[in-house]
């Protein structure tokens, strides 16, 4: 089994977006783009891990909104043919990606993905590592650039 943590940032919000998953204390997966939000960005994380993810395995976010999308909203919202009562639902796209490989991948599923929520920015190792490398893949770090520097 293992544990990915992962995280978003933008900096300015919205302004030039990165993502981190990590495991085992290293980056397996970072991505950025140009223009985006944190928002975005975490929920680009998420789909990158459980793009990654094996049966049993966990992810930890500390974006309790991506949650929420995927366990508690995202359901009602497809029965209703992806709309909701108070308007549009921002970044579809990613909310239809990332719902689907939730319901592929999930925990409700014998050794199934789990995913859950951290609390950031108290210290835990992951989350902070994830944190980090997400702001410097915003800035332009890629996993090739990390195993040039480590050659």
């Amino acid at each position: 089994m293992k544990t990915f943590y992962t995280d978003g940032s933008a900096n300015p919000n919205p302004g030039p977006g990165g993502f981190a998953v990590i495991c085992d204390g290293k980056p397996v997966a970072l991505g950025k783009e140009k223009d985006s939000t944190n928002i975005r960005m975490e929920a680009q994380a998420l789909i990158a891990a459980y793009k990654i993810a094996e049966p049993g395995d966990e992810i930890l976010t500390d974006s309790e909104f991506w949650v929420n999308v995927v366990t508690k909203w995202a359901p009602s919202w497809q029965k209703n043919g992806w709309t909701k009562k108070t308007g549009e639902i921002k970044n579809l796209e990613l909310v239809k990606e990332l719902y689907a490989l939730y319901c592929e991948k999930s925990s409700s599923k014998p050794n199934g993905v789990k995913l859950q929520w951290t609390r950031g920015h108290v210290g835990t190792e992951g989350n902070e590592a994830a944190d980090e490398w997400a702001n410097r893949a915003r800035t332009g770090a890629t996993l090739e650039s990390i195993a040039e520097e480590s050659a």
